[in-house]
């Protein structure tokens, strides 16, 4: 297999797709990183811990109909070309 644009675009979709599909309740807050958890004061730096979870959570919302359509794009390449 070659390194590619299209390899390396489709493990960045594998990769939005994983965070995707992580759920709050049944794995992020068994490792910590729930959302009840990092909640800083009035006008603190949040920390990397708040940060990358207002990302998966911002991924969670923002990238739910575009997925669809990217992985719909995807297989339909893949079936057309190997």
């Amino acid at each position: 297999m070659a390194f590619t644009l299209y390899s390396l675009l489709q493990a960045g979709l594998l990769i939005i797709n994983a965070v995707a599909v992580l759920h709050e309740e049944r794995f992020l807050r068994h490792v910590g990183w729930g959302s009840d958890q990092g909640i800083g004061g009035f006008g603190e730096e949040p920390g990397i811990k708040a940060q990358l979870t207002n990302l998966i959570r911002s991924i969670r919302t923002v990238m739910r109909v575009p997925l669809i359509a990217l992985n719909s794009i995807t297989i339909v390449l893949l079936l057309l070309f190997g």
